[in-house]
This record gives C-alpha cells, sequence and structure tokens, in this order.
C-alpha cells in the first residue's frame, strides 16, 4: 500500500457514509467454519469486502467476505465474517489493514477466532484453547517498513498482547458451561501446506501449544493500535504425539469448527457483554 493513512482514512469515510457514523464498541474476526457467530449479531449493516475501498477480499471456503455491523451481547460491534491470510498472496500489512480500520471505528477490543491444529497432547480436536502467546513464523511482518505514528509506535511492546483479563474471564464462562478448554501458546506459520510430523514435533519443542496460518498479524497490528485482544483457538487436529497424526482435509477443518462454534460464540459474546 503506498499510502497507509491516506487508505485508511478513505475506506472509514466511505465505511461511516454507508453506516450513518455506526460507532462499534468491539471488533470480531471470525476464522474458517466459525462464520455463523455473526448470524447472532443483530445487524444494522452489512458490507461486501469487494465492495469496500482499499479492502482485502477473501479467496478461502468458510470466509464468508462481509463486515457485519450491529448488535451483540448488549453492545455495539463490527465483525468480519472470514478473514485474510499471507498464503492468498496479501502482505503482512495488508492482512492487519482491516484490523486498523476498526480500530478508526471505535473499537477499543478485539475477540479473535481461529481453527488450529494441536501441538499439545492434552489439547484433544474440538477443544478450545484460549491463547495467552504467540510465536510469529511468518514471512512477512505487517509493521514491516515505514512507521505513522498517528497509528502507533515504531517498537511497540508485545509482552501484553493477550489481555489477561479477558483470559480469565474467558475461562470461568467455559468452565461454568462444561466446556474442556486449555491455554496456551499459538504459532503463526505461512501456510497454505499442513504442517509435516517433523514440523508438528519442531513447534512442539519450541514451545507451541496450536498451529496456524493466521491471526498473529492480526494481534500484532491490534497491539500497535492500543486494543485489547482475546483469541480462542478451536482444535480441528492433533499434530503431537507423531503417532496420533492423521490425515486432514480443508473439509474436516470446517466441520469440527462448525461443531464447536456455538462455544465459541457463548464465550464471545458474554465476554462482549461484560466490556
Amino acid at each position: 500500500m503506498s499510502n497507509l493513512p491516506e487508505n485508511l482514512k478513505e475506506t472509514v469515510q466511505w465505511i461511516n457514509e454507508q453506516t450513518g457514523g455506526f460507532q462499534p464498541e468491539a471488533g470480531i474476526v471470525l476464522g474458517s467454519g466459525l462464520g455463523k457467530l455473526a448470524g447472532q449479531i443483530d445487524t444494522a449493516y452489512e458490507l461486501a469486502y469487494d465492495s469496500i475501498p482499499h479492502f482485502p477480499v477473501s479467496t478461502v471456503k468458510g470466509h464468508a467476505g462481509r463486515l457485519v455491523f450491529g448488535t451483540l451481547g448488549r453492545k455495539r460491534v463490527v465483525a468480519m465474517a472470514g478473514r485474510f491470510h499471507f498464503y492468498e498472496g496479501y502482505s503482512g500489512e495488508e492482512v492487519g489493514f482491516p484490523i486498523r480500520v476498526m480500530r478508526l471505528l471505535g473499537i477499543d477490543a478485539l475477540f479473535l477466532s481461529n481453527a488450529a491444529g494441536s501441538l499439545n497432547p492434552d489439547i484433544l480436536i474440538g477443544d478450545l484453547c484460549i491463547i495467552r502467546d504467540h510465536i510469529n513464523l511468518q514471512p512477512d511482518h505487517p509493521l514491516r517498513g515505514k512507521n505513522y505514528p498517528e497509528l502507533g509506535p515504531r517498537f511497540p511492546d508485545m509482552f501484553h498482547s493477550y489481555d489477561n483479563t479477558l483470559i480469565e474471564r474467558g475461562l470461568a464462562i467455559a468452565h461454568s458451561e462444561g466446556y474442556r478448554v486449555n491455554t496456551g501458546v499459538y504459532v503463526g506459520v505461512q501456510g497454505p501446506t499442513l504442517e509435516t510430523p517433523a514440523e508438528y514435533k519442531y513447534l512442539h519443542i519450541i514451545g507451541g501449544d496450536m498451529v496456524g496460518m493466521s491471526t498473529v498479524s492480526e494481534v500484532i497490528v491490534a497491539r500497535h493500535m492500543g486494543l485489547r485482544v482475546f483469541v480462542v483457538s478451536v482444535s480441528t487436529d492433533q499434530g503431537y504425539p507423531p503417532e496420533v497424526i492423521k490425515e486432514l482435509t480443508h473439509e474436516d477443518v470446517i466441520r469440527v469448527a462448525n461443531e464447536a462454534e456455538p462455544k465459541v460464540t457463548r464465550i464471545i459474546t458474554e465476554l462482549i457483554e461484560g466490556l
């Protein structure tokens, strides 16, 4: 992008014109197979990505490709039904662009969900993992290039990337509902290939509990702009120990994520309601 602040200004102005200046309090990003949460929103406005100036477009099955404005948990929200990935051909800056737009529209907290592979023997297929930290192995950093001080500092601190208060509340909600849930470290990789057994082992050794192809760039951009962040992963397959690995398709990922979606919806809705 040649001029990030100017592009953001044009995008936000266009959206405000379409929504009558709707000001969301929280932003939501919905991953593969998790788009049904958008159906729980009392929708006021809905914009297709391909109609929004400077916005990327989803190209992956399971990502609807629309921006939804409305009310969830008695709070005003904006939800991305479908996200963007480096493996689709987008740069880190482009992946993070919608997060910046949501921040400039008014949100102060960001809630993300994703479908990911388990690197932890205690996290089984269908389990939830609330992310408390990440390891970034993606090849393009979303803050690479010129820094614009009006958007955030040149060297943002990532020590508190994931909001501890939201993590504790999310765990309490999950436990009260009887969900199987852990906390863990998310490893962000390039994709689009799924991991080899040796790669799963390596990612486990370096400290990963979950592995996926999204989320990290969005979190970095969110922290760059001072947002509180909460992330929950759905474990759609097991990559460690090696003897439990099975062949996997994207359809398998979407199926498991669809089955876990009501749990994700419950947690995020209650968290937003408590903001």
